[in-house]
């Protein structure tokens, strides 16, 4: 199957963006983001999105860009928060290496705090966020071929967790000595 060599979901704040982009470094590959797609389509930022044409234009975008990500991208790919709310995504992520990076509540608060940048997040973002990983929890789990905590780790530390979720070397210029194994 072609397509991505790693897909990235989970919930806002959780470092999809930053772990991808190591991620791809490690792999000696590239790296997209679904979210940053939708804004080059939309000329503007997500949250405008939101207010101007509300959540369902945005989720439209959103599974273009998914689709065409998916379909385009071998590199490591990152979809938004609520990317996996639509079947034809989840259905479209079977068989792909997707890795949920999952963090609780206080981690979420922690990193993504009281910002108001994020459209689904405006009013009492603790109970807001819980809602939405209520919501989100087990789509996260069903289309994820593992799931990494994030907490407390640094984001070197989740990307190595990715790899070894996933059992990929990361590219070294070395030849890769026959029967080594992964540790």
């Amino acid at each position: 199957m072609t397509g991505p060599l790693i897909v990235l979901v989970g919930p806002m704040g959780v470092g999809k963006s930053t772990v991808g982009e190591l991620l791809a470094d490690r792999l000696g590959t590239t790296y997209r983001d679904t979210d940053a797609d939708v804004v080059a389509t939309a000329g503007k930022p997500i949250p405008e999105i939101f207010y101007d044409e509300g959540e369902e234009h945005f989720r439209e975008l959103e599974r273009q860009a998914v689709h065409a990500a998916v379909a385009e991208h071998t590199g490591v790919l990152s979809l938004g928060g609520g990317a996996v709310l639509d079947d034809t995504t989840r259905a479209l992520l079977a068989g792909h290496p997707v890795v949920y990076l999952s963090m609780d509540v206080e981690e979420a608060v922690k990193r993504v705090g009281l910002n108001t940048a994020r459209p689904l997040l405006a009013v009492n973002p603790r109970r807001q966020w819980r809602e939405l990983m209520d919501a989100r929890r087990h789509l996260y789990t069903e289309v994820a071929r593992a799931t990494v905590a994030t907490d407390e780790r640094t984001p070197e530390e989740v990307a190595q967790a990715v790899l070894d979720a996933l059992e990929l070397p990361e590219r070294t210029d070395d030849p890769v000595t026959p029967g080594r194994e992964n540790t």
